[in-house]
């Protein structure tokens, strides 16, 4: 359009000749802006602006003239300080042209001449503080002019978050349009009009009347799923719609533009792509027909997009049905946002800085509401096809809050949305692996086969309780996969430490989220916690059957720390899963915290070799042991190796707790002697010693047992994990009856079974002991040194019968025996 044109158009009411200084690509796709003016007779500035192209301006049509309409206005240069007020044809009442300086003349850095040459048209907005491109356009549609979609300089957009801090600020409107919109409903009111005047009552600003026009849309209007599939007529007109209650997109957009209009809203239908139901990830659209419909609103001089259809609720395919949610990400949705997943056939409409072409569209990654709603944010990849390399695909993804996240691949379908669940409670797959660290989350991928595979993202907030949500979603080809052992199923979303963990008192971990090389069969994995936790702990191997998994875990609880020895009979991968519970909340139920996947490639540990049957959950030393008072462990650890074949744990009884102590073994054969010989407790003031001789090389359980209340059954305090692989057997030590008691020690001989017709040292302390006596064929008296010690030569006899240990206490000449020890037999006897 030529500058000629342009003044005749927009009927400036006075005459003057102009030449026109403009750049062929001022303004992006048609969009032509006038530089400046060079005035040849009159000293009057005029200010230029925003137009269309001619074909433009002359084809689109003018929204009716809005009430209480500003007055253009003009100002004098600076050589004129008088304002001029001009009429013309009685379309303004003033035209006032300012400069586009605002500031007191006398701060002003422009000459005469530059400011007559600089010309912007301003207009006193009602919206204070915009930005002057933004009041350019309200002028333009204030003064008839349908204002385009590319006149918002870059940098000077508003955001929906400059519009509003949230959808909260809009409850008061919100709940009076529902309400409303119910009583109309109910009263079978279907003039638009009427319906606008009432759910717009009360509403302050333009914002607040298009929010309650979106809104009595999204709650009374279903998509008509029926009509959509060609079982039923679709309606058309504006009433049947609202009669019914029911419509399709373009009824949507239909109907927000003629309520705009109502309330003096411009408003724009908008045709273009969208992937919704029907669309086919990575189908070319090139010389597709567009399928859908949204609109766009002027406010404060700008460009907003919505979309009524999608913020209604979706439609289930499977079920052929409509799934009313209301979706508040739709009502004015960045443009940044909103191209992921709609596509309008003018380009204009994007309403990017830099528009997008289709194929860019065709390639993006399908992004719901959600994704944004929860602040995600995609790191890789940037299409939503991947090819494999080397049978793996990677995903990932960041977030700004704490985020649980799940997956789901399953054979490729066409459809994008094909009926499948876009919620879920948990990850049951096993051809991935799903790790979240403090920022991001990274998927890797190993499908199990060539072929092409669908793959979906689920998110929620980590302290949701509701189910995971589908955010995103992606295309995996894989031309040929990785050879690799199957892979546990993880049914607890993400490998490492869950994101619950902190809050479920974990706080940090010898084991990241990778997976972790298990060498020699052997793994430990440490935990530190924020506070006194209880744990239990689960070993899954594909081929592994449970009662095997139980033997192969060894837990020790501290205050502080949670320990978990774990063993590996079998090559491949194992998911380890962790699960507490504060340690006092005995009513409370375990929670998981923590997976991690290990990878077994090397030696395996041997069925042998694995932990005793029965183990306890609490193993070595910790926090049950402390409240009980026993502290001071000789041994701090769980497992307990000797290659002597014996060894002694020591520890402080501090509240003088009566004990008791065990010892076990995987039986696979009857033992002459007792395991209960192989152990033996001594007790002096607070410390207690548990001597331990094992008989054979192997796994041992040594269980400690507490009498907590007078007259009460023992409780387990805790195990030990006893491995020997000493050849020489260890010997019994004697049986031990109570009159053995606080306080004695024995210190020869330490072995309960004799050599026969020998002599033998004894050597016994027994605390108020009047008499101490050694009886066998014959009988012995034993005699008290200077350190109070009981002494004295023994002869064990030919072995036909055990020696006793005996002593009397206080006034009393009755001996009561302490021990025996049996004789070997001679060679030759039965």
């Amino acid at each position: 359009m030529s500058a000629e044109v342009a003044i005749q158009k927009f009927s400036f009411p006075f005459a003057c000749a102009a030449r026109v200084s403009a750049q062929d690509d001022a303004t992006q796709k048609g969009c032509m802006q006038v530089k400046a003016l060079e005035l040849q007779e009159s000293p009057v500035t005029v200010i230029g602006t925003l137009v269309h192209n001619e074909k433009q301006a002359e084809e689109s049509p003018k929204p009716p003239p809005r009430e209480g309409m500003a007055a253009a206005q003009v100002l004098a240069s600076p050589e004129a300080s008088q304002s001029a007020v001009l009429s013309r044809r009685g379309v303004f009442e003033k035209l006032t042209v300012e400069s586009e300086d605002q500031r007191p003349a006398a701060k002003r850095q422009l000459s005469s001449e530059s400011a007559a040459r600089t010309i912007t048209v301003v207009k006193k907005s009602a919206v204070r503080k915009e930005a002057d491109e933004q009041r350019h356009q309200q002028q333009k549609a204030h003064l008839g002019q349908r204002v385009t979609p590319c006149a918002v300089a870059a940098g000077t957009r508003k955001r929906r978050k400059d519009l509003f801090t949230s959808p909260e600020v809009f409850h008061r409107v919100d709940s009076h349009v529902i309400r409303a919109g119910a009583e109309l409903k109910e009263k079978r009111v279907y003039d638009v009009k009427t319906i606008v005047q009432s759910i717009t009552q009360g509403a302050r600003t333009e914002l607040e009347k298009l929010r309650a026009i979106w809104v009595w849309l999204c709650h009374n209007i279903e998509y008509d799923v029926s009509g959509f599939l060609g079982h039923s007529e679709k309606l058309s007109s504006t009433e049947e719609v609202i009669a019914a209650g029911r419509g399709v997109c373009c009824s949507y957009s239909n109907l927000c533009t003629e309520m705009c209009r109502e309330v003096g809203i411009q408003c724009q239908e908008v045709p273009g792509h969208s992937k919704g139901i029907g669309y086919r990830q990575g189908q070319s659209l090139k010389h597709v027909k567009s399928d859908h419909l949204w609109n766009a609103v002027l406010l404060g001089g700008q460009w907003f997009l919505l979309d009524a259809c999608w913020g209604a609720g979706r439609v289930d395919m499977e079920h052929e049905s409509f799934v009313k949610r209301f979706d508040d990400f739709y009502f004015l949705t960045d443009p940044e946002e909103f191209i992921d997943s709609h596509f309008p056939d003018e380009e204009k409409w994007q309403l990017l800085e830099s528009p997008i072409p289709l194929e860019e569209f065709e390639r993006k990654v399908f992004k719901t509401s959600a994704f944004f709603s929860m602040g995600l944010r995609l790191i890789q990849p940037h299409h939503f096809h991947i090819v494999t390399d080397d049978g793996e695909a990677n995903v990932s993804l960041g977030f700004s809050r704490p985020t649980t996240f799940a997956y789901e691949i399953t054979q490729h379908q066409d459809l994008l949305h094909c009926g499948a669940s876009e919620q879920k409670e948990s990850s049951n797959s096993s051809f991935g692996l799903l790790t979240v660290s403090h920022r991001n989350m990274k998927l890797q991928l190993l499908p199990p086969a060539a072929g092409t595979y669908d793959v979906k993202v689920f998110a929620r907030p980590e302290k949701a309780t509701t189910p995971l949500i589908w955010v995103c979603s992606f295309t995996v080809e894989c031309p040929t996969p990785r050879a690799m052992e199957e892979i546990p199923e993880n049914p607890f979303l993400s490998w490492g430490l869950q994101p619950t963990a902190g809050s479920l008192g974990v706080s940090g971990s010898s084991q990241g989220s990778e997976v972790a090389e298990v060498q020699e069969g052997v793994f430990d994995l440490v935990l530190k916690t924020s506070r006194s936790l209880m744990v239990l702990c689960e070993l899954v191997h594909p081929e592994m059957e449970t009662v095997v998994a139980k033997r192969c875990l060894a837990t020790q609880i501290q205050p502080d720390t949670l320990t978990c020895h774990v063993l590996c009979p079998l090559r491949g991968f194992y998911r380890l899963s962790v699960f507490v519970r504060d340690y006092e909340k005995t009513d409370v139920k375990f929670q998981n915290a923590a997976n991690f996947l290990l990878h077994c490639k090397g030696k395996e540990v041997a069925p042998h070799e694995l932990f005793p049957p029965n183990l306890g959950s609490a193993c070595g030393p910790g926090t049950r042991t402390s409240e009980a008072g026993l502290i001071k462990f000789s041994h701090t650890t769980a497992v307990v190796s000797t290659q002597q074949g014996k060894c002694n744990i020591t520890f402080h009884n501090q509240q003088d707790l009566e004990l008791h102590s065990t010892l076990s073994k995987e039986e696979t054969k009857e033992a002459a002697t007792p395991l209960s010989r192989y152990l033996f407790c001594t007790y002096t003031e607070s410390k207690v010693t548990v001597s331990v001789s094992l008989p054979d090389t192997g796994v041992y359980r040594l269980g400690l047992y507490a009498r907590i209340s007078p007259g009460g059954d023992f409780n387990p305090m805790c195990d030990f994990v006893l491995r020997n692989s000493c050849d020489q057997p260890g010997l019994p030590f004697p049986c031990v009856y109570s009159a053995w008691r606080k306080g004695c020690v024995l210190f020869e001989p330490r072995m309960g079974l004799l050599e026969p017709v020998s002599w033998v040292r004894f050597r016994v302390r027994v605390p108020g002991a009047q008499r101490v006596s050694v009886v066998g064929e014959t009988r012995t008296d034993l005699k008290m040194n200077k350190s109070r010690v009981w002494e004295g030569e023994v002869f064990s006899g030919n072995g036909l019968q055990p020696l006793k240990l005996a002593a009397s206490c206080g006034e009393s000449s009755d001996m009561a025996v302490l021990m025996t020890f049996d004789i070997k037999q001679l060679e030759g006897q039965v």
